[in-house]
């Protein structure tokens, strides 16, 4: 896909990752829907200095009425929806034991059912157009999982599960969805972490250091730019995971 003048809708996209993804597809031409939950002025503006359209769209992706409005403006305001990032996610890092009812249905609410709920919205002007790209962010954990991150690795997990099977139904109208799977990528949300804990972290990792949202934004382009690869994970993390 030429993504020069085409929309791209990228939820949880204030900052960090999501962010970086934003203005790796503005710098190619493409008019951007920033969403988050808070969308600060100086995102948007940073965005429409690199010559290119961009709205921000303040919702809940969990909220399956919230997350149908942003399709819905980002339509409105550049006419189409040619990509979707599902960025948007929380932790709420616990052991299995300690773990409340809430830091599970949380997680699975925001993460999972996000994914879901904008997936859907995303889909139905996607198949009206016949062509599109859906990209999922998952994570390393999806597939191994990992200490105290039950919740989150199980809504990861289950992000994979929607990737493969929306690659299988909407394939045949010309829509292409994948997942990026990254691992340690340096964030605000990594950033609060122990430096014990980094330590073990890049351990792990065989080249030997911190990826940055950069690297994951790269493979998002990868994604959106090639029409004949669907259903695919791709792992962003260093060598962590060998598959």
């Amino acid at each position: 896909m030429d993504l020069k003048g085409k929309t791209v809708v990228v939820t949880g996209s204030s900052r960090g990752i999501g962010f970086a993804i934003a203005k790796a597809f503005a710098a190619k031409g493409a008019n951007i829907v920033i969403n988050d939950i808070l969308v600060p002025d100086e995102a948007i503006n940073e965005i429409k200095a690199m010559g290119v359209g961009c709205i921000g769209v303040v919702a809940d992706v969990s909220d399956f009425v919230q997350s149908e409005e942003i399709i819905k403006k980002a339509k409105e305001e550049f006419g189409s929806v040619d990509v979707l990032v599902n960025n948007a996610g929380i932790t709420r890092d616990c052991l299995l034991l300690r773990m409340k009812e809430k830091d599970f249905d949380d997680v699975i609410r925001i993460n999972l059912k996000g994914t879901f709920n904008m997936t859907k919205h995303a889909s139905k002007v996607m198949l009206k157009q016949r062509r599109g790209a859906i990209i999922n962010l998952s994570s390393v954990v999806g597939l191994m999982g990992n200490v105290g991150q039950l919740n989150y690795s199980a809504s990861k997990a289950g992000v994979l599960g929607i990737t493969k099977s929306a690659a299988r139904e909407l394939g045949g109208r010309g829509i292409t969805c994948n997942a990026i799977a990254p691992g340690f990528i340096k964030t605000p949300m990594t950033d609060v972490l122990s430096d014990d804990v980094k330590s073990a972290m890049l351990a792990q990792i065989p080249l030997g250091r911190q990826g940055l949202p950069e690297d994951v934004a790269k493979v998002a382009l990868f994604f959106a730019e090639n029409d004949y690869i669907t259903g695919q994970v791709v792992n962003c993390d260093g060598g962590m995971v060998m598959q």
